[in-house]
C-alpha cells in the first residue's frame, strides 16, 4: 500500500495550471526526485504532499499515523534560538509528551497508559541523546545562536531538525543549496541509507543520480514517472520528446490538409462530408487543447570587447586576517578565455581570492599584476541589489524599452521572452516570481551588461535543469574569462578548464591549481594520496625498527638553480619585443574588423584578415606560455 496517494489533483495560479489532473503515489523506502521547469509548481506540490497546502481539487490520501517532515529552501528559525533548541524542535511532540507524563498530577490511570504508549512509539525517553548524536554527526555546535550562522550551516541545522524527528516521509526542497561539496557528499551518503521514504526537489544532477531511485517530472501540469536515476531518465526523456514532436507534426499536417479541404467547399456525398467535418472539429479541439513543450531559454551575452591577453598574474601572494591565513604564497597566471572554478568549503576564502585576482583587495604580501581593458560583471552583487518592488522591465533596462546585445538592439519584451517571461509579465513585480524565476531574471540582467570577465557566484541555485544545460553551453562558447563558484559538480565539470582548490586541511592557506574540473581534481588528489599512503606504509616499519637515530651526515649544499642556456637567455630577451609587435598588429586588425571599410574589399580580404587575427591569437598565447616557462627557470 502506498504511503501517500495524490489523485486527480488540480492547482492553478491565475490562468496558469500548475497541476492539471495529476496523479502521484509514494511507496515505502522509495527515494523520488521531483524535477521540472522553474515556475511549474514543484514546491507547491511538495507542500501539498507535506500537508501544508491543499490543491484546488483532487484527493490526497495519507496512511494512518504517517509522520511527514518538510524542509523548505530557505529555513526560518525563531530569533535568539540556539542550535540545540532549534534541532530539538524536531522532537517537540516527544518532549511535550514526556513532560506531561513526568508531571502527572491530576492525570488518571488511562491517560497515563496512553502517554506511556505514545512515548515509547516516539522514542521520547531519550530524545536528548538523539539530538546530541545528530548534532555530532552534522558537526554542529549546540550552543551557537542560529542567527549567527552562514546560510550553509543553517541548512544543516534544518536538516538536523528533520532527521532527529525520524519521519516516515522526508520532503526536501533544494537541499543542496548553500552546501559545499563535502556537505553534499555527506548528505547523499546519508539519504542513500535513510530507512524512510524521501521526496526531494533538486537541480543538482550528480546529487539526484546518487540518491534517487525514481524520477518524477512535472511537465505542463502532468506528472510522468521514470524508474531509475537521472542518467536513465535523460535517455528515456529524449526518446519521448522525439516521438511527441513527430506525432504533433503529423497531426498538424493532417489539420492543415483538412482546413484546405473545408475552404474549397463540400464536394463529396453529404454523409461522407458530415463525417469529415466532424473529424476536422475534433482535430481543431485537440490542437487547441494541446499543451506544447515549454520553449527553451535563449541565452546570449553582450561582450565588452577583448581584455588584454593576461587578466592577472599572482606571484607568491599571501593574505592574512589577524592570525588567520586565508591564502599562503599562491602563484598563478590567468589568461584571457580561461574558465576557472574555485573549489573549497564555505568560509575558506574563495571570495577573498577572487577579489585579489580582480584587484579589489591588496595582499598582505606578494605581487599582483592586473591586465588591461577588463569589463567585469558580477552575479553575486546583482543578487544583493535585486529590488522586489521593481518591475521585470525596469530590472533589465531601467528607463528604456531597448537593450543593447553586442552590435544589435532588442526590445525589452523580446529579450524577456528569450528568458521565458511572457510579455504580459514585463510589468509584474519581482516579488511575484519564484526563486528559480528570480535567478533567471538575474541571468538576463547579467548577460545584458557588456563584459569580458564574468564572475558567477552560485549561479545554479534554483535554476531548472534545462536552463542549466543552456547556461553551460553559453559559458563553454564564451570568448571572455569566467570565474565560477559553484558546488554543482556536473555544471563545473562541463564549464571550467581549470580549478583553484583550497587544501587548507593540508597546510593553512594552501591553494593549488588543477587542470580540468572537479572530477579531474578528485582523481588527481586520490592518486596523490594513494601514492603518499603507500610510501608512508613502506617507510613505517623501517622507522619503527631503528633503535636510535644515526648521527646526521653533513647537510649537502643546496643544488644551484639551473641557469638558462645562451640560446634560451637570448630567446627570453627577445620575447617582449616580439609580443609587443604582435599585440600591435593584433590591435590594428581588431580595429579593421570592427570597421565597415574592410567589408567593402571583397570576401577574400575579409577571410584573410579573420584568419590572420585567429593566427595572432594562437601566436600570442604560445609566446606568453613560453615567456612564463623561461621565467621560471
Amino acid at each position: 500500500m502506498a504511503l501517500l496517494t495524490l489523485t486527480n489533483a488540480h492547482l492553478a495560479f491565475g490562468h496558469v495550471a500548475l497541476l492539471d489532473g495529476a496523479d502521484f503515489a509514494l511507496e515505502t523506502a522509495e527515494r523520488v526526485a521531483l524535477i521540472g521547469r522553474n515556475g511549474t509548481g514543484k514546491s507547491s506540490m511538495l507542500k501539498i504532499l507535506a500537508g501544508l497546502d491543499k490543491p484546488d481539487d483532487g484527493l490526497l490520501q495519507v496512511e494512518r499515523g504517517l509522520r511527514r517532515t518538510y524542509v523548505p529552501q530557505e529555513p526560518q528559525f525563531a530569533p535568539g534560538i540556539s542550535v540545540f533548541d532549534a534541532v530539538s524542535e524536531g522532537v517537540r511532540e516527544a518532549k511535550e509528551t514526556r513532560e506531561k507524563f513526568e508531571n502527572h498530577d491530576g492525570v488518571d490511570h488511562d491517560e497515563m497508559d496512553r502517554l506511556q504508549t505514545r512515548l515509547e512509539a516516539l522514542g521520547g525517553w531519550d530524545w536528548e541523546r538523539r539530538v546530541d548524536e545528530t548534532l555530532h554527526r552534522l558537526d554542529l555546535d549546540p550552543q551557537v545562536l542560529v542567527e549567527k550562522l552562514s546560510g550553509g550551516v543553517r541548512k544543516r541545522v534544518a536538516l538536523a531538525q528533520a532527521l532527529v524527528a525520524a519521519p516516515d516521509v522526508l520532503l526536501l526542497d533544494e537541499p543542496t543549496n548553500h552546501l559545499d561539496l563535502d556537505a553534499i557528499d555527506w548528505l547523499a551518503d546519508l539519504l542513500k541509507t535513510y530507512r524512510g521514504s524521501l521526496i526531494l526537489i533538486s537541480h543538482d544532477r550528480a546529487f539526484i543520480d546518487a540518491t534517487a531511485t525514481r524520477i518524477v517530472e512535472l511537465d505542463r501540469g502532468q506528472l510522468c514517472s521514470y524508474p531509475g536515476n537521472f542518467t536513465a531518465y535523460e535517455a528515456t526523456k529524449q526518446r519521448e520528446l522525439e516521438s511527441e514532436a513527430l506525432a504533433n507534426a503529423r497531426a498538424d499536417k493532417l489539420l492543415a490538409q483538412e482546413e484546405i479541404w473545408i475552404r474549397k467547399g463540400v464536394e463529396a456525398r453529404r454523409t461522407r462530408s458530415v463525417a469529415r467535418i466532424g473529424r476536422l472539429e475534433v482535430l481543431r479541439a485537440t490542437h487547441a487543447a494541446r499543451r506544447d513543450q515549454v520553449g527553451q531559454v535563449k541565452l546570449e551575452v553582450a561582450t565588452g570587447g577583448q581584455s588584454g591577453k593576461i587578466v592577472a598574474a599572482l606571484d607568491e601572494v599571501t593574505m592574512r586576517y589577524g592570525d588567520r591565513t586565508l591564502i599562503d604564497k599562491f602563484t598563478t597566471t590567468v589568461l584571457r578565455g580561461d574558465k576557472i572554478g574555485l573549489i573549497g568549503p564555505n568560509g575558506c576564502g574563495k571570495t577573498t581570492l577572487l577579489k585579489l585576482i580582480l584587484g579589489q583587495l591588496q595582499p598582505t604580501s606578494g605581487d599582483i599584476k592586473l591586465g588591461t581593458m577588463m569589463n567585469v560583471a558580477y552575479f553575486d552583487q546583482m543578487r544583493a541589489g535585486l529590488k522586489l518592488d521593481a518591475t521585470l522591465a525596469d530590472t533589465i533596462s531601467p528607463g528604456s524599452e531597448w537593450i543593447e546585445i553586442g552590435n544589435s538592439r532588442k526590445h525589452i519584451m523580446s529579450y524577456l521572452s528569450d528568458f521565458l517571461f511572457a510579455p504580459e509579465r514585463a510589468n509584474a513585480k519581482v516579488m511575484s516570481l519564484s526563486g528559480g524565476e528570480r535567478n533567471r531574471l538575474l541571468l538576463a540582467r547579467l548577460f545584458a551588461l557588456p563584459a569580458n570577465v564574468l564572475v558567477l557566484d552560485e549561479p545554479t541555485n534554483d535554476l531548472d535543469i534545462d536552463t542549466l544545460e543552456l547556461l553551460e553551453e553559453l559559458l563553454a562558447n564564451y570568448s571572455g574569462t569566467v570565474f565560477l563558484v559553484s558546488h554543482d559538480r556536473r555544471f563545473v565539470d562541463n564549464v571550467v578548464t581549470s580549478t583553484l582548490v583550497w587544501e587548507g586541511d593540508v597546510s593553512p592557506g594552501l591553494w593549488r591549481e588543477y587542470e580540468g574540473g572537479i572530477e579531474d581534481w578528485q582523481a588527481q588528489r586520490a592518486r596523490s594520496r594513494a601514492s603518499g599512503g603507500a610510501r608512508g606504509a613502506a617507510l613505517a616499519p623501517a622507522v619503527a625498527a631503528a633503535p636510535a637515530p644515526a648521527p646526521a651526515p653533513a647537510t649537502p649544499a643546496a643544488k644551484p638553480k639551473a641557469k638558462l642556456s645562451y640560446k634560451e637567455q637570448r630567446e627570453l630577451d627577445e620575447l617582449p619585443k616580439k609580443i609587443e609587435a604582435l599585440e600591435a598588429e593584433h590591435k590594428t586588425l581588431e580595429t579593421a574588423l570592427a570597421s565597415t571599410e574592410l567589408y567593402t574589399q571583397g570576401k577574400d580580404k575579409i577571410a584573410a584578415a579573420q584568419a590572420r587575427f585567429a593566427e595572432l591569437d594562437e601566436l600570442l598565447l604560445g609566446m606568453m606560455e613560453r615567456w612564463e616557462e623561461l621565467g621560471r627557470k
